[in-house]
């Protein structure tokens, strides 16, 4: 199934948290939080200005970038779970994020 998110929306799929803390800790499921990173799936055609005009977003698909802890709604498609938010709701992308990408 393919979601297209509407105007200036975005669908996030949120990165999985580390299980370890670098001491070496491990985190139990009951103790963990839920993430706050996550890495674009789709995004809308972009929000209209006041004269119709479209203005395109700034995040593309693949990026990874911060959001606010109850920023999005959630929904379920195909047993994976996404947040729908506006682009408003991003706080920033992960550029060195990318950039471990393409060394790997």
């Amino acid at each position: 199934m393919q979601l297209r998110p509407l105007h200036d929306r975005v669908v996030v799929k949120r990165i999985e948290a580390e299980e370890k803390t670098a001491g070496g800790i491990i985190i139990p499921d009951t103790a963990k939080e839920k993430p706050q990173q996550g890495e674009v799936i789709a995004v809308g055609p972009g929000a209209r200005d006041d004269s119709g005009k479209l203005i395109p977003l700034d995040v593309k698909v693949g990026d990874r970038v911060l959001f606010g802890k109850w920023a999005g709604t959630e929904v379920k498609l195909d047993g994976v779970e996404y947040l729908i938010m506006k682009e408003s709701d991003i706080m920033g992308v992960l550029d060195d994020a990318a950039a471990q990408k393409k060394a790997a």
